[in-house]
């Protein structure tokens, strides 16, 4: 991938770090903003909700089945996109999975009943799948691991960014354009969330690069100070083949620590607004705006996090304690469940633990996969991963339709974050922590 690139340089630490800013502030801008157009559509139905399940007459456990059942496609799709983004380049790909899904997702207004909700969650989970893992993927094209923790953060900021953004916004939607055209209000949300994704994946296929190579910004000593930072890396990689990324032990250990953490974040991703709505306020837009909090701590901690890990080079512990963080936050939320102030003190104690568990896990599968291991390898964790989207949702609905309270399946969620945290030690330190040489430990 990088032998065009013809002497590789080994630039002074200056160089080094205005190389990689260089880098940073080119691409991380621009797919952070593809990552809250993608988190948006995956998450407004979480607002659309309030209205639409009203206006359908959808249960809870029918939201709970119709917001899961996009990770069924997603999962089905996940790994085969991952392998057809090394046979036709980033650009190309990353640009068709946005315009598929934006327009799928602005369809979603069209929903009149059961059916056709979990029909366009489901089309829209195969549009969808394949883009986290490409541009995980592509983030591994440009960054070292001992610059990967910060990078793989900032980029993961798109989540809670999407609920600091997404919260207000869907409110103000909900409620300004509610009955304009004989249209409801969340059917506007989706209209208009929708749309500007499609616009944003034709600029990608413009936009991006597929490789260092091909980067006309960069300067030939800049792009081999790359080329010497990732071969020099890849010294310490343990697997490569795309049997290796689909059938390796190390890759199924991973999958298994990513299906519980992410159970804690799609639990709060799907239900936070209902969590909110729980405590007592009834408003979308100041639901919204309530919901926009928890979010808005998270990226802060997200990036401290990620700082002190690549600082250190550690990666276990800063993963295991972000998981025992969120699990002690999402229990004090039920406690304090008719307590507004409380309440949200817990959710966002709890969303800053779950947020930084999903940006610091993917630090590991990269610094233990490369090559066709890592593309297959990790489409797979997020597949696996992606099969608690579909039980997350579902078994908070089921708990309360039949017993009127959620509590129970957000104690389920806490307890999901603890076994993952347990987990994260059965992954031998050598293989993730970073030396100060910058070679895995």
């Amino acid at each position: 991938m990088y032998s065009d690139v013809a002497t590789p340089h080994v630039g002074t630490r200056d160089e080094e770090a205005a190389t990689y800013s260089k880098v940073a502030w080119r691409l991380l801008p621009f797919l952070f903003l593809c990552y809250v157009c993608a988190y948006l559509d995956r998450i407004n139905v979480s607002f659309a909700k309030l209205q639409m399940a009203h206006d359908l007459g959808l249960s809870d456990a029918i939201y709970g089945l119709g917001a899961g059942i996009f990770f069924v496609g997603y999962l089905m799709f996940e790994v085969p996109s991952n392998l057809i983004l090394l046979k036709v380049g980033a650009r190309r790909w990353i640009a068709r999975i946005m315009v598929t899904w934006g327009l799928i997702s602005a369809g979603m207004l069209f929903v009149s009943g059961p059916t056709s909700f979990y029909v366009l969650r489901f089309l829209l989970g195969v549009a969808e799948a394949g883009f986290i893992p490409a541009i995980l993927l592509y983030l591994t094209y440009w960054f070292p691991n001992k610059r990967r923790s910060k990078v793989t953060a900032l980029f993961l900021t798109g989540i809670p960014m999407s609920g600091v953004i997404g919260g207000p916004l869907s409110g103000w939607m909900m409620t300004h354009f509610q009955g304009l055209h004989g249209m409801a209000g969340w059917q506007w949300l989706f209209l208009l969330q929708g749309l500007p994704t499609v616009l944003v994946g034709v600029i990608a296929f413009f936009y991006l690069n597929d490789k260092v190579a091909d980067a006309k910004w960069l300067s030939t000593s800049e792009k081999s100070i790359i080329q010497h930072d990732l071969s020099f890396e890849q010294q310490g990689q343990h697997l490569h083949s795309i049997r290796d990324g689909l059938t390796n032990p190390k890759v199924l250990l991973l999958s298994g620590i990513y299906f519980f953490f992410t159970m804690g974040l799609y639990g709060v991703s799907f239900w936070l607004p209902s969590l909110v709505k729980a405590s007592g306020v009834t408003d979308p837009l100041d639901i919204g705006l309530l919901s926009s909090i928890p979010y808005a701590a998270a990226v802060i901690g997200m990036i401290l996090i990620s700082r002190s890990s690549d600082a250190t080079g550690e990666r276990r512990w800063h993963l295991s304690l972000a998981g025992v963080l969120g699990a002690i936050g999402l229990c004090a939320s039920v406690f304090f469940a008719q307590e507004t102030t409380l309440a949200m003190v817990a959710l966002t104690i709890g969303t800053v633990g779950v947020m930084a568990t999903i940006s610091q896990f993917w630090v590991l599968p990269p610094a233990i996969l490369g090559g066709g291991a890592a593309a297959a390898g990790i489409a797979l964790v997020n597949s696996v991963g992606s099969i608690s989207g579909v039980v997350s949702p579902y078994v908070i609905g089921w708990v309360q339709t039949a017993y009127g309270a959620t509590g129970a399946g957000v104690f389920g969620l806490a307890v999901s974050l603890v076994i993952g945290s347990l987990l994260v030690f059965t992954v031998p330190a050598k293989l993730v922590n970073v030396s100060k040489s910058g070679r895995q430990a």
